[in-house]
């Protein structure tokens, strides 16, 4: 299975398999996707969002509920009224009257009650689906900063070789001039080299640094300076040697991918909305209760009372304001689900360029590992053959500058095949590590 995808990000950047557990101060993958999860606003504003889709399903479901309201009041009087009714002494008005009511009212049937209701339902699951997907996209990015930081470092470490490589060839002309083998424009140049190589390594240090804060940034990590990332030694392997069948891909990431399901689940949702107009042709009905208190009891003798009753309303005619707004209804149900067919066929589009792009970058790698061979072996022929008298010193410059860049273009082809195979994870709706997304 295609498991451990970017966790395997490194083999690509200098990555030895079978290395040591991360000790204190090594920042995996995982950690650092798991940091971004926790702490980028990114991932906890997809929860939050998820809640507050949850929280309109609650609000829809309130309308199939009775709705219950307690009120009470205490009245103070200047006076008491009192009447003799059959030889009792009854008070009408009393100096501090108590009343108090508990009212119940339920509504039955209304035509925005079910529509709505199953609208929000789907409209939950859209955002569950689309909170996952957020997620599952900041994983990526973090996947992405990640893989970048570790190419700069590798480009630093060929800057480093170069700088090191042009302190040999320096340090060989001051002594092949010193024997008198040489002329002074042999050091020159050396020293040039030198000074150039030296530069390289201040200005690839700069890019670094930049490389270190972006992902730093994603992790919400202000400490990132002391971490040194652990490179991933799997994915090199996965890379080059993984087969994807075509057949079949491309549905089974469309089955797959949670921007998809979201799009559906709101597609479904807009779709239960065509069918309020149609139900403002019926009458809405309720029914209502309520149970009072006093202290006043009046004629009647008694504290308590209570009541029942029922209420329709009917909209006979609303000005075809319900014809218009079933046809808006039933449009936006359209475009919804054209939204949903449009982005199908995107989804197999990604999944076949990032299918040619992945052999392209296949083919791109193993020849930037065979130019960097033979850059190497002609340095170190260059070099042999100028301790030896028989080169000069601008081939041996020559010959470095050629071995830096070919290791520059390595870094990034394997850098660029990591990338390669991420994006193919991403495209079948996989997170970075080759796993189905949780929700």
């Amino acid at each position: 299975r295609r498991a451990t995808t970017a966790v395997a990000l490194v083999v690509l950047l200098g990555g030895t398999p079978g290395a040591a557990p991360a000790q204190d101060g090594v920042l995996t993958l995982e950690a650092a996707s798991q940091m971004a999860l926790t702490r980028n606003e990114q991932a906890l504003a997809a929860d939050q969002s998820y809640t507050a889709a949850r929280a309109r399903v609650t609000e829809a479901r309130a309308f199939f509920l009775p709705a219950i309201t307690a009120t009470g009041a205490y009245t103070r009087r200047p006076f008491q009224v009192v009447r003799e009714f059959q030889g009792s002494q009854i008070a009408i008005q009393k100096y501090n009257a108590l009343s108090g009511a508990l009212s119940l009212n339920l509504i039955v049937f209304d035509s925005l009650t079910i529509p709505g209701y199953k609208s929000a339902r789907a409209e939950e699951r859209a955002q569950k689906a689309a909170s996952a997907d957020a997620k599952r996209q900041l994983a990526y990015e973090v996947s992405n900063a990640f893989l970048s930081t570790l190419g700069i470092d590798q480009v630093l470490e060929a800057a480093r070789h170069r700088y090191d490589y042009a302190r040999q060839a320096f340090d060989a002309a001051k002594a092949r001039y010193s024997a008198g083998l040489v002329g002074v424009n042999d050091v020159t140049r050396a020293e040039l080299e030198v000074a150039t190589a030296e530069m390289g390594i201040t200005q690839t240090k700069g890019r670094v640094d930049s490389t270190y804060l972006q992902l730093g940034y994603l992790l919400d990590e202000q400490d990132m300076f002391t971490k040194k990332l652990k490179a991933p030694d799997e994915l090199l392997q996965a890379a080059e040697a993984r087969d994807f069948p075509g057949e079949g891909l491309v549905e089974e990431a469309q089955d797959r991918r949670l921007d998809l399901a979201a799009l559906r689940w709101r597609a479904q949702a807009q779709k239960a909305l065509v069918l309020t107009p149609t139900l403002k042709w019926f009458p809405a009905l309720a029914l209502t209760g309520q149970y009072r208190y006093t202290n006043e009891a009046g004629l009647t003798g008694r504290n308590t009372n209570w009541n029942v009753g029922a209420s329709m309303s009917w909209s006979l005619f609303d000005g075809f304001a319900r014809i218009g707004q079933h046809g808006e209804y039933k449009a936006l149900a359209e475009i919804a689900q054209l939204d949903v067919r449009a982005n199908l066929r995107q989804v197999e589009l990604q999944v076949r360029e990032a299918l040619v792009s992945l052999e392209n970058q296949r083919a791109a790698f193993k020849q930037a590992g065979v130019a960097h061979e033979v850059a190497l072996k002609n340095a170190a022929e260059i070099a042999e053959l100028y301790r030896q008298g028989l080169a000069a010193a601008l081939q041996v410059a020559d010959a470095n500058v050629a071995l830096f860049d070919a290791e520059v273009v390595l870094v990034q082809e394997r850098y660029g095949l990591g990338v390669a195979f991420l994006n193919l994870e991403a495209a079948l709706g996989l997170d970075p590590f080759g796993k189905e997304p949780q929700t």
